[in-house]
């Protein structure tokens, strides 16, 4: 999907307000997290989900944009003294480490807000049509809240102290990394114009894709390298953390991400368009080494 990743990039750049104001220092911080680079799983999940909905899949853009916004503003926070603690990220230093603290939230909650400005902008209702743009509001704002993304951020500090069970880890990781990607995958279908039924397929999709990206991330915190993350291992060893590694062993984690993958390749047999690149995305995020 790598043909996507320049139009996301100038696109994003281009729903970014002026800095040329009083608060331009703001819009610096957020083009600095914005252009930390990563691998946009999220807005090619969206890109390519339209097409595989059969239609074109610059009509996603800005829905798959709002999704990357969202999860910008998460890594912001995320990286906070109070919350990981968190000096760099994507090989560069965090966000609060070069413009402060309060700078950093603030970032993040323009973040927020502009996400949902993109993906009701009128752009978007130009491409997709106000009753699309509503639910993909909607949709991104149940996955990214309490019940999504936020409450997954909570149980990890409620248990930050203690051990969880795998069941425990498991709600936590849905709601925390696997709630943004099955957004991402909604958004796409509903973009396209597609039914419930579809949209339930791209669910399980993101479901189980979420799933063997948060297994594989814990194995990389054991097995690879500050150099190839772009950011500290070691971290949850060190925090004690409870973790797949930490609860199943590397093997076995191994065998659940390839479960998990396989569920989600299955998933997309109910798909009338090209699957392909989808297919060997799964398979891309299950073999990464970064």
């Amino acid at each position: 999907m790598t043909e996507y990743l320049s139009l996301i990039e100038n696109k994003l750049q281009e729903y970014l307000p002026s800095k040329d104001c009083t608060e331009g220092v703001l819009m610096e911080s957020m083009d600095y997290s914005l252009k930390a680079g990563g691998k946009r799983v999220r807005p090619c999940l969206a890109l390519e989900f339209c097409k595989a909905c059969g239609e074109n899949p610059e009509k996603a853009v800005p829905f798959a944009c709002g999704v990357e916004m969202i999860h910008t503003y998460s890594l912001i926070h995320d990286d906070l003294p109070d919350m990981d603690n968190d000096d760099m990220r994507r090989g560069k230093l965090s966000n609060h480490i070069v413009y402060g603290v309060s700078t950093a939230i603030i970032a993040g909650d323009a973040l927020q807000s502009l996400a949902f400005e993109t993906v009701l902008s009128e752009e978007a209702e130009k491409i997709c049509g106000s009753h699309a743009c509503v639910k993909a509001a909607r949709t991104l704002a149940n996955y990214c809240g309490a019940v999504g993304m936020c409450g997954g951020q909570m149980i990890d500090i409620l248990y930050e102290e203690k051990k969880a069970g795998i069941e425990i880890l498991r709600e936590m990781d849905e709601k925390k990394t696997g709630a943004l990607i099955k957004a991402a995958c909604e958004m796409g279908c509903i973009a396209a114009g597609a039914d419930e039924e579809t949209i339930a397929l791209a669910r399980e999709y993101g479901d189980n894709i979420g799933l063997a990206f948060q297994i594989v991330d814990d194995m990389l915190d054991v097995i690879s390298t500050s150099q190839e993350l772009g950011k500290p291992i070691g971290s949850d060893k060190e925090n004690d953390k409870s973790t797949y590694v930490s609860l199943l062993g590397i093997e076995k984690c191994r065998e659940l991400a390839k479960e998990a993958t396989d569920k989600a390749v299955k998933a997309l047999d109910g798909f009338k368009g090209d699957t392909k690149e989808l297919k060997d995305f799964a398979y891309s995020l299950l073999n990464r080494t970064n």
